[in-house]
């Protein structure tokens, strides 16, 4: 399975094709409706989402909203069109970088002085599309009980410490949450800490932890680098725009204490089969799956553009000058998870149709089955 994602941030839609998901899927665009609303909702987002709204077309590759096994093609529409492919806009040149933005690299990478014609694909906006894909692929995991939800752990300097103990804990606490947040006291002082920054014409980052319940043990592969379940999340989520560090499990944490202390022992009984009592491997060991929930965590940095700008150099006079000022969001954090989810999503899809095959739902379950009697 693979996907490739087309569009700009002001063009005229956001697209993404989906190829090699299995037919006999039934899919219902109200769903993927659902989700991109999550994407565009939380506290301290921006102008930007109360225009847009977004919906999603279903172009191709399904009947009667069942998959068919031929490439599935979404659309994304965009209110706030700018820029179009055939016509001149009256949009001016900017020729100011952000620090902390891909405005800079990218006008050097691609010999450019306006960063307009960088930041529109390197735009967040991308996201909506992989939201779409995520959305197709909780679908499919949902055929098999496998569940994925997120909390903020973070925002500035208000963290909570609480642990749930299952996703039905995550929830139950997070379902009438502003944040996606488990703990109600700190989510308080997390708003307040916004409201702050929004005064003071700043941003802020944060931290947000991704499970997966339900997953089966062997997905994934010690035998190839590129296989490995571990590295194909890890580089998923971090290429999502703000995404600056990823953990799983334990993380860093892990690193700081003794093996005998830290490894998570195996147990056997004839009711539960083999068990953990603890996962300080967040469910993947060696690259593999081992059945317990997959955790990760995930640190995004601060939006860069700020409402009181940060100092730059203008690329065409070489003049210091203060950044380019664009509209944005203050904080991301609470609808950064829905996009977490979604890249987790396709990578577990991705490594179950590997594990399982991939031309109908029909052939998945089967060999899904026969997998799970061969289980001790």
């Amino acid at each position: 399975m693979r996907f490739l994602t087309a569009g700009e941030s002001h063009g005229q839609a956001m697209i993404a094709i989906l190829e090699g998901f299995p037919k006999g899927i039934k899919i219902e665009a109200s769903y993927i409706n659902e989700e991109l609303k999550r994407r565009w909702g939380g506290f301290g987002r921006g102008k930007r989402m109360h225009i847009e709204q977004d919906c999603v077309e279903i172009l191709s590759g399904l009947r009667n909203k069942i998959t068919l096994g031929s490439p599935i093609c979404m659309l994304v529409r965009n209110k706030d069109a700018k820029i179009f492919t055939q016509t001149e806009d009256n949009l001016p040149p900017l020729f100011v970088p952000r620090p902390g933005h891909s405005d800079f690299g990218g006008c050097l990478k691609y010999e450019e002085k306006d960063i307009r014609n960088i930041l529109e694909r390197a735009s967040a906006r991308e996201t909506v599309t992989r939201v779409c894909v995520g959305a197709a692929c909780k679908i499919f995991l949902s055929n098999f009980n496998i569940v994925l939800v997120s909390f903020i752990v973070r925002i500035g300097n208000i963290m909570i410490h609480k642990k749930p103990k299952n996703i039905e804990e995550i929830i139950k606490k997070t379902k009438e949450s502003k944040l996606n947040c488990i703990d109600r006291a700190k989510e308080i002082l997390m708003i307040n800490e916004i409201e702050g920054a929004q005064r003071e014409g700043d941003t802020l980052g944060g931290i947000l932890e991704v499970w997966a319940q339900g997953l089966p043990p062997g997905l994934g592969s010690c035998m190839h680098f590129d296989k490995r379940l571990d590295a194909k999340i890890a580089a998923y989520l971090m290429s999502i725009p703000s995404v600056k560090a990823v953990e799983i499990g334990a993380g860093f944490e892990y690193a700081r204490k003794r093996g005998s202390e830290s490894h998570d022992k195996i147990y056997f009984s004839k009711r539960q089969g083999f068990y953990r009592r603890g996962n300080n491997s967040g469910g993947i060991e060696g690259g593999i799956s081992n059945g317990e929930p997959i955790v990760i965590r995930i640190g995004a940095k601060p939006i860069p553009t700020l409402k009181r700008p940060l100092y730059s150099v203008n690329l065409v006079s070489k003049r210091r000058q203060k950044a380019t000022v664009q509209r944005s969001d203050v904080c991301i954090i609470g609808s950064l998870g829905v996009i977490a989810e979604s890249m987790v999503a396709i990578a577990l899809v991705e490594s179950f149709l590997e594990k399982f095959g991939s031309d109908s739902l029909k052939e998945v379950k089967r060999n899904y089955r026969n997998y799970l009697r061969s289980l001790p």
